[in-house]
């Protein structure tokens, strides 16, 4: 974090103050010499953003199939610079041949808009959280976020399992927080199978997307979920418990992997 002078206004009275703000710089994605994306992030954890991305865009299935990994400073900002297993190159290669425009954020690399809508992956885990777990998780993802605390400026993401959070990134940019994560967990040999995603933010499909890719059954959010999002989610068989704050949150789609014991208020 930088700290930047600033004056702040309260009550009709100014005052000078200083504020530390995260950074926030192009990251770009590289594989064997082509940049697949460009992402605005907080230059943090880049290995695991990196390792994630590239694993919930589906550019790689496994970590073994990128072969070298480096990161590269440069003056405007940074790349991740990846080499690829010749299968995944030859896919990826494949890919780039019929995209219509240039790579950039938003969903980054896509060629279609079929793709936008991918098919994920059914997501079959027997996991199952008590009602308590809920806003447990999201008490202990807000004590892991010490720049957060700093700035108040950053999203965050964490990976929840019966020892509580695990893995807990920050970004500036909440699918990269996420990302950063599923990439921790890739490196850590930990499935996504066991646990539940809690996330600071509100809940877009790619969100669920991403999510779904690596294996997660739960995703808890402190906002709502789109409409889409819920679709999606019903479908990859993923759990979505929102609005998540205090000790009140919404389920939207495969409520029975959370035992609420709640009466239902048919009144």
């Amino acid at each position: 974090a930088h700290s930047v002078a600033g004056v702040a206004v309260r009550k009709g009275r100014q005052q000078a103050v200083t504020r530390a703000l995260p950074d926030e710089v192009p990251v770009a994605l590289v594989y064997n010499g082509s940049t697949q994306a460009v992402m605005m992030a907080t230059p943090d954890d880049l290995q695991d953003f990196a390792l994630g991305f590239s694993l919930s865009e589906g550019i790689i299935t496994d970590l073994t199939q990128i072969e070298k990994f480096e990161i590269v400073k440069h003056g405007q900002g940074l790349e991740a610079q990846m080499w690829l297993s010749d299968d995944r190159a030859d896919a990826l290669a494949a890919r780039r041949r019929f995209m219509a425009g240039p790579v950039g954020c938003g969903l980054c690399g896509i060629d279609s808009l079929d793709q936008a809508l991918r098919d994920l992956p059914a997501v079959t885990s027997d996991l199952t959280l008590a009602v308590d777990d809920i806003p447990a998780a999201m008490a202990a993802l807000r004590a892991a976020q010490p720049l957060h605390d700093q700035t108040r400026a950053v999203h965050a993401a964490g990976f929840l399992t019966a020892e509580g959070i695990i893995c807990a990134r920050e970004d500036v940019g909440r699918h990269n927080a996420l990302d950063k994560v599923i990439g921790a967990l890739a490196r850590a040999g930990v499935s996504g199978a066991g646990g539940a995603i809690a996330i600071t933010s509100r809940v877009s499909v790619e969100m669920v997307q991403k999510c779904a890719v690596a294996g997660a059954p739960v995703l808890i959010a402190v906002s709502a979920p789109t409409a889409l999002a819920v679709r999606t989610a019903q479908d990859a068989g993923i759990t979505i418990a929102a609005l998540a704050r205090d000790e009140a949150f919404e389920i939207f789609t495969h409520s029975a992997r959370i035992k609420t014991g709640a009466t239902p208020n048919v009144a």
